[in-house]
């Protein structure tokens, strides 16, 4: 990958990080299965998570008058998420046809052994448009590629990737309309930076096209922000659960960036859908009961408080990661959101 990117770049000159990102991450995915190697998922922690959002989206179907939705995941990793999740479901009589949004045929391969079940989907325009949707995205978003801005003393520009031989190193590009810059950050000192994802937004939009159209719910658990874009930089990279530079060996490491939730809920917003949150992950799990599901299992395995405390601790995932959930037209205020 470094070595086709350095071609791409000595070619065409240097490219915007998006760019660079969506090639370092296709690589990346498409090459192993990196979960537990590099880094590890909420699911992946304790068998909880993945109850907890079963049972989210079993009482929500409920109340919704118990119509016949399909369950969707984006990026489901190694499908830990939904086999937690289908074991909770089931247990309410309903058996959802289920449907993964992943490109990856060694991920494909994993996500098979845990749900034998699912159907694959490279994107999301193939899914069944006859009934209701109830979407599931843990740590999708924060992998879709951004742009960063950069104010110089002239002004904003775009943040490039230039290379020389294999070096990878950002740079200074053309400047930008004015429009696309926040009015609140427009006269930001120079060395700031924003960060904008178009092709996150270009995903809501989808997704929330199809709920309205069809009914459902979308639910988006990432680490983020709220507030709109906010001067600095969260592009980072992780190799073997340690950070690393972002602009090293691409296509060997998981790049990521932190999620703009409230410009992902005005979209969902935008296109008809109600927006409830986004909320702290400790808040959305403990009221929908995790930590009495934790007093239950540590009976037989105490290990699971180090679990709890990783996803709800004020110093682990509590905080930093948040829920958005966006229903379609005459859908119930689902759970979790007070």
């Amino acid at each position: 990958m470094a070595e086709r990117l350095a071609r791409a770049i000595a070619l065409a000159g240097p490219i915007p990080i998006s760019q660079f990102m969506a090639a370092a991450n296709t690589e990346y995915y498409g090459s192993g299965v990196p979960l537990g190697r590099d880094f590890v998922t909420a699911s992946e922690i304790s068998q909880m998570f993945g109850e907890i959002v079963g049972a989210w989206t079993a009482d929500l179907r409920f109340r919704a008058g118990n119509p016949d939705a399909l369950w969707v995941e984006l990026g489901p990793g190694r499908g830990t998420l939904t086999a937690d999740a289908l074991r909770v479901i089931a247990s309410t009589g309903w058996q959802p046809e289920v449907h993964f949004v992943e490109t990856s045929r060694s991920l494909r391969a994993e996500q098979a052994r845990r749900v034998a079940v699912a159907q694959w989907h490279d994107d999301v325009t193939t899914l069944p448009d006859d009934r209701p949707l109830i979407l599931v995205a843990n740590e999708f978003f924060d992998a879709l590629p951004i742009r960063q801005l950069i104010r110089t003393i002239d002004g904003w520009h775009e943040r490039l990737i230039a290379c020389q031989d294999t070096l990878f190193l950002p740079v200074t590009g053309k400047a930008v309309p004015e429009a696309v810059i926040p009015s609140a950050h427009r006269d930001a000192p120079p060395g700031s930076i924003l960060e904008i994802s178009p092709a996150a937004v270009g995903v809501m939009k989808q997704l929330a096209a199809r709920v309205h159209a069809q009914g459902g719910a979308l639910l988006i658990v990432d680490y983020g922000y709220t507030g709109g874009p906010q001067p600095g930089e969260s592009l980072q990279a992780v190799r073997h659960h340690q950070y690393a530079s972002p602009f090293d060996a691409p296509g060997s490491v998981d790049l990521s960036a932190h999620v703009d939730f409230t410009t992902l809920a005005a979209a969902g917003i935008a296109s008809g859908l109600a927006a409830h949150g986004p909320v702290a992950q400790r808040d959305f799990l403990g009221s929908l009961g995790l930590d009495a599901r934790a007093a239950a299992l540590a009976k037989a395995d105490p290990d699971v408080m180090a679990a709890r405390h990783r996803l709800m601790g004020e110093d682990a995932m509590g905080t930093l990661f948040k829920v958005l959930a966006l229903t379609a037209p005459n859908w119930p205020e689902p759970a979790g959101f007070l």
